[in-house]
């Protein structure tokens, strides 16, 4: 990477490849340009946590990163406690590994639960009424139950609890957040929840500053080159712990300044490896977008509008940008894959969007058909 020039001609062509460069990193650095994973764990593994609010595009996200995946293997390692999805960050749902659950949720939970504090007073949910619920849910859960929303909220009901409004979600999201529930096993179209300490084994605990060292140098090694105000945005930590974990951290990376900030990586990272053209389907939310408080180095600004800024769309990328976005609608036994794209591309490009297609098309099981 290099350091902007001062003079404008000078800059706009720099900032270019600049950009191109961090992107190329990323998509190194996240597994996208190279799957090398074969078990949907080693994947969450590797970014320290994947955010899963949608719910089958997050199955892709994972896929993405594997060898050969098919939905299927994501959902298995699910059931089989391999991977958690519940709140640990941001207030939204993410998979982490088995064994990283507690560890995270003990690090999270304190600045999760006192963002919600003015929350919690206009739904007048006490301490005492958390664990009451937390008591219900596991006397109702145990013995391997995998019971809905609404049975769990029907559980509470005939314990006397009010559950009108927002309440029975803040209910369950509190005891996620506090290690008791996490998601079960899908029962058709619908989500379950279990008991945490049913579906993971006890497993290993960090000090705290051992967990804001841990996340820090997952998030800047798999997730690089990023700086302190990303690292910030995505773990949802305070300011000053997120400073803290780097701190703890820098040694074991590389950092470049461009424009004043400070980008971290891994010091092994390959400057520009990436094979091109290379083109990917990306899921809304997933990490090569969502992760960043800044995302100008993949994504224009001009097209931020028309992709909800990266994030809540699935998003079209070829050659590390962002160039369009694409939808998908289920028939049977076919996948209709529609495009909008934001530039041209060339035909190699278009030869390579063709088979990110297909790919996902042999993801989910189904034959193609690209309108």
């Amino acid at each position: 990477m290099k350091n902007v020039k001062s003079n404008e001609k000078g800059k706009s062509i720099t900032t270019a490849m600049v950009n191109l460069d961090i992107a190329h990193q990323r998509l190194h650095n996240q597994r996208i340009a190279q799957q090398r994973f074969e078990r949907p764990a080693d994947v969450v593994r590797w970014l320290g946590a994947v955010q899963a609010q949608d719910y089958l595009g997050s199955l892709w996200a994972l896929g993405l990163r594997m060898r050969n995946a098919v939905e299927a293997d994501i959902e298995q390692a699910i059931a089989d406690g391999a991977i958690v999805r519940t709140h640990p960050m941001r207030d939204t749902w993410h998979f982490v590994a088995a064994e990283d659950i507690r560890w995270l949720l003990t690090l999270m939970a304190p600045g999760r639960i006192a963002s919600m504090a003015s929350c919690y007073r206009r739904l007048e949910l006490d301490e005492a009424t958390f664990a009451r619920s937390n008591a219900i849910f596991t006397k109702t859960l145990q013995g391997g139950k995998q019971l809905t929303r609404q049975e769990l909220g029907a559980a509470l009901r005939r314990e006397g609890m009010a559950i009108a409004g927002l309440r029975l979600t803040f209910l369950l999201h509190r005891a996620e957040i506090e290690g008791v529930i996490a998601s079960g096993r899908r029962r058709g179209k619908q989500f379950t929840f279990a008991l945490l300490d049913e579906l993971v084994p006890a497993s290993r605990m960090l000090e705290r500053e051992e967990t804001l060292a841990e996340l820090a140098y997952r998030y800047f090694t798999s997730h690089g080159p990023a700086t302190l105000q990303d690292f910030t945005w995505w773990s949802g930590l305070a300011a000053a712990d997120a400073r803290t974990g780097l701190e703890m951290v820098k040694s074991q990376l590389a950092g470049e300044t461009i424009d004043n900030r400070i980008y971290w990586r891994s010091p092994s990272t390959p400057l520009a490896k990436v094979a091109m053209p290379a083109a990917y389907l990306l899921p809304p939310y997933d990490e090569y977008t969502v992760a960043y408080k800044d995302r100008s180095a993949v994504l224009n600004p001009r097209d931020a509008q028309r992709t909800g800024n990266g994030i809540f769309g699935p998003t079209i990328v070829v050659d590390g940008q962002i160039v369009g976005v694409w939808k998908r609608v289920f028939k049977k036994d076919t996948v209709i894959i529609t495009q909008e794209l934001f530039t041209p591309l060339s035909e190699a490009q278009k030869e390579a969007l063709a088979a990110a297609a297909g790919r996902y098309s042999r993801f989910v099981g189904k034959s193609l058909i690209r309108a």
